[in-house]
Parts: C-alpha cells; structure tokens; sequence
C-alpha cells in the first residue's frame, strides 16, 4: 500500500515537473519527470520515469484522464526517457506498435560509454542494457521496435557533429556505417533537432535542426529502409517557435508556428519547398507593383510636359522672338 502511495505522489509530481537535463535545442537527452512519451494506441496513457531517490528509476504507465498510475515498475540505475524540442520537449523511444520502449542514462551524453535500457511496455519489464563504446544517445525507433537508431558524436565534448547509426535490436549489434543523405557527401552531420514529427505509420520520422551557422534543415530518416534525406530551409529567426506536421494524408510536411501560421510545405518523396497561399508576401509584391506603375506614371508625364513645351516654343523660334 505505501508502495502505490508514493507511485501516486511521483505520479502527481511527474506530471508538474520540469524535466531533468534537458538542453533547449541541443542533442536528443533522456530526461526524468515532465510529460514522458505518449501511447500511440491511445492518448490516455503517458510513460514516465523518475528518480525513487535510491539509485533506482521507477518506470510509471500514468492515466493521464484520471490523473492515476495504471502500472509501474523499479528499474535498478537511472535511466530517462528520451526527448527532443526546444522548451516544449516531445518524448521519444516507444514504438509504434506500443511493444518496445528505449530508455536512456540521463543527461549530457559525455561518458566514454552509452547505456541504454529496452523494455517491453506491455508487460513493464527490463529485457536487456545496451552498453556501447563512445558518445551515444537515441534518436528513433522502427515501428515494430526491431531497429533502433543512434546518434554518435565525433567527440564528446563537441555535440554539435554526428552521424546517425543503425542498431539491430534483434541480434543486438551495431552495423557498421552510418545512415546518411548519400547526396550530401558530408562527413558528419551538425546541428541541433528543435522539433519533430512521425509519419502516421512510425515509418518516417521528420526532426527540424539548426546549424551553428543558424541554417534549418529537415532530417528525413526512412526508419524501415535506414535510409536519410536532408532538406535545406530558408533562414527564420524564430525557429523556436516552429512545428512540424504531416497533412494530406502524409504527403506533405507542414512547417509552421505553434500559432498555426503556416510558414512552408515540403513535398515529401520529391523534398519540394513551396509556400502556402497565405504565406505569399502579396503586400511586398503589391508595393513593388505599385512603386513601378507610380515611376512608369511619373516617367511618362515628365515626358508629356518636355513635348508639350517643346511644341510651344517652335512657332516663338519660326518668327525669331526667341
């Protein structure tokens, strides 16, 4: 009884807290306590982890409409659930299909090793810990939980270059090389993921970066077929305030302000950019037009007058009173 008490209690305070080391607009961190991650297969419940306060992470399945723990479990180590965004953080590493959830050590991703904690999320049970040689932390899953896929950095204390890795959750192996957009021809990727949306099937995953530069692009990562593409954006100061999202049935990726202010659309399979007809700055092209139609008027009856007085002083000439 006092056990589901205190689940009660670090339930509430889950729900309210600010979530541990996380970094606005840096790399994806594990984080304990906020929102968690949601299910897909219903938005009532939410996974959450947080700290009992004696080396040990409890695990909690939380009833978000009744405010109440559905079911929870003690995880030896510490361990966060990991998110991504710039201060509206969205949790990442479950599944699509609800069966497979990664957690992550928290914070800054800095140690020579990477820890990483599968669960299955339907029975709330530890399968197994990854732990990997070099700076790692998690960036998505494949829907049915099979393949999960990291980020590396080239350094630990340089988080700013990357490359993304495939891992094999079913023989449990890293595979050699790395998942990138082959038309780039980068070595390493840079910049830091500020929002982030899923296709409906969990197949595509779309993550917003910045460069240092402050240059935006869209990584678009084929989680089934470990492929990459990356779209670049025209410059926008407020990118913290932009979303992303997915509209006619998938085809199209909406990047627009959290107001709903579209911004543009990004043709997915052809990676097109086009602008939204409200979005098309008609008042500049208005002006434009109007300031020449104004200089062609002004042109043309400065024109009008010269000929004018031309032909009024002709006859003055012709009869030699100039």
């Amino acid at each position: 009884m006092r056990r589901l008490l205190l689940c009660l209690a670090v339930a509430v305070a889950a729900l309210a807290a600010a979530p541990a080391a996380l970094a606005a607009g840096g790399p994806i961190f594990a984080t304990q306590g906020g929102t968690g991650v949601a299910s897909h297969g219903t938005t009532r419940l939410r996974y959450v982890a947080v700290s009992d306060g004696r080396d040990a992470t409890l695990l909690e399945t939380i009833d978000v409409a009744n405010g109440g723990v559905f079911g929870w479990v003690r995880l030896p180590g510490s361990w966060g659930i990991p998110a991504i965004g710039n201060g509206y953080p969205i949790g990442q590493g479950l599944s699509r299909d609800d069966r497979t959830l990664v957690l992550e050590s928290p914070g800054a991703p800095s140690a020579a090793r990477s820890k990483f904690l599968v669960v299955d999320a339907r029975r709330m049970k530890a399968i197994r810990t990854i732990v990997l040689k070099g700076t790692f932390s998690f960036d998505a899953l494949s829907p049915d939980g099979s393949r999960m896929y990291l980020i590396q950095y080239a350094a630990a204390g340089n988080l700013n270059h990357y490359i993304v890795r495939d891992y094999d959750l079913r023989t449990s192996r890293l595979l050699p090389g790395k998942i990138a957009d082959r038309s780039e021809h980068e070595e390493t990727m840079v910049g830091s993921p500020l929002a982030r949306t899923t296709g409906a099937g969990g197949r595509w995953v779309y993550t917003l970066y910045q460069k240092p530069s402050g240059e935006p692009f869209v990584h678009a990562l084929d989680t089934v077929g470990a492929a990459a593409y990356c779209i670049d954006l025209p410059q926008n100061r407020s990118l913290y305030n932009i979303v992303l999202s997915l509209r006619d049935h998938g085809r199209t990726l909406a990047a627009h302000w959290r107001s709903g202010r579209p911004w543009l659309n990004v043709a997915v399979g052809t990676w097109q950019i086009s602008y939204p007809s409200s979005n098309f700055p008609w008042a500049w092209v208005a002006g434009g037009i109007g300031g020449g139609l104004a200089l062609l008027t002004a042109g043309a009856l400065l024109l009008w007058r010269r000929r004018r007085e031309e032909i009024q002083e002709r006859p003055r000439e012709e009869l030699g009173l100039a």
